[in-house]
């Protein structure tokens, strides 16, 4: 199949740093050429593919220097080159939030597919996509379809890593020695703030590897900061990929004590390659990626949350590691999209088989 992607354009493809919907795209794409598909990726410059890349951009907004961008404007010149090259491709695959795509592919939805990477829950998003119902949707949870019940879904697709990527590493003692892990953004919804306590009162010491965006900085440096001791409570900043399995696979446990609907939560897949349990807050889609009393447990609190520290060593961690090659490979995620690429390029040549011979 010929297919499209198009990436949002504040990361690169894959991030330098942060960026799990750019990390999933770069998986995606490159197990797609892998397979023999023809593959064109619109993005940032700097994107390193095995596609072919379309740069819409010389770099990724985040990190250009330059004062002043336009996040909307680089967005909407991409989309109109899409557009312009549409009748290369058997689908295009979106990646951008907010529908921003619609207005430009309204005549030939059935030849797209998008996925939102984030929270659907925004006061005009259902309004925004009543005006446009015919759009092919792809969820990345089940959860993260409840505000938007109504779209036309065609598949729920979790998220999946490359096996290879992390791999779990040798750790002395037990598995309750060691630190506990927080890893993301330093950001109000993720609640760095629950994770410093939870350590504190489970008596390890907290080591937080997380950005802190533009938008964060006045939480960071108001809340979280002081309470950042450089011993009990450490943080160690932004990390990149190649740290990422010694931080995480020396872990007692990942902690993820979001206050938000997660619609997947990159990190605790990424926790469980390195073979490491997770507690994560019943929030979002987490009860549909963690496997309670396996690869790791769901609280509601901080006392269940500090009662599941106690009971990490419960768990084995090579089960954990087996469990997440079973359920979030990349491989998978790579075969189900397929699977709906096909059925919905199908769908969308039989209407214009009927024009063709009508006009014959």
């Amino acid at each position: 199949m010929k297919i499209a992607h198009i990436a949002p354009l504040y990361e690169s493809v894959p991030p330098k740093f942060y960026g799990g919907t750019e990390r999933i795209i770069a998986y995606l794409v490159d197990g797609l050429v892998g397979l023999g598909h023809d593959v064109t990726l619109f993005a940032s410059a700097d994107a390193e593919t095995k596609a072919k890349l379309v740069p819409v951009r010389d770099q990724a907004l985040r990190l250009d220097p330059r004062p002043l961008k336009s996040p909307t404007a680089a967005h909407l010149a991409m989309l109109d080159e899409v557009r312009s090259r549409a009748g290369d491709f058997d689908i295009m695959h979106f990646h951008l939030s907010h529908f921003l795509h619609f207005p430009f592919f309204e005549h030939m939805p059935e030849r797209t597919v998008t996925t939102p990477h984030g929270r659907l829950d925004y006061a005009d998003l259902a309004g925004a996509y009543g005006r446009w119902p015919r759009f092919p949707m792809i969820s990345i949870s089940h959860n993260q379809r409840s505000p938007l019940n109504q779209a036309n879904w065609v598949g729920t697709i979790h998220h999946g890593l490359p096996l290879e990527l992390y791999q779990p590493v040798e750790r002395r003692g037990d598995s309750a020695s060691g630190y506990l892990a927080f890893l993301g953004r330093l950001s109000r919804d993720k609640r760095p703030d629950r994770a410093i306590e939870i350590a504190r009162r489970s008596g390890l010491k907290l080591r937080i590897a997380a950005k802190v965006g533009e938008d964060d900085r006045a939480y960071f440096h108001d809340t979280i900061e002081p309470l950042i001791d450089g011993q009990d409570i450490e943080y160690i900043g932004e990390i990149g990929e190649a740290d990422k399995e010694a931080f995480l696979g020396n872990a007692a446990a990942l902690l993820f004590p979001i206050d938000w609907p997660e619609p997947f939560g990159l990190v605790v897949i990424e926790a469980m390659a390195c073979g490491t349990p997770v507690i994560a807050w019943d929030s979002g889609a987490m009860p549909e990626i963690v496997d309670e009393g396996v690869t790791g447990f769901i609280v509601r609190s901080i006392s269940e949350a500090v009662d599941a520290v106690r009971r990490v060593p419960e768990l084995d961690r090579d089960l954990v590691r087996l469990v997440f090659e079973r359920r979030f490979s990349a491989a998978r995620m790579v075969d189900e999209y397929i699977a709906i690429y096909a059925r919905q390029a199908n769908a969308a040549a039989r209407p214009r088989a009927v024009r063709a011979m009508a006009t014959s």
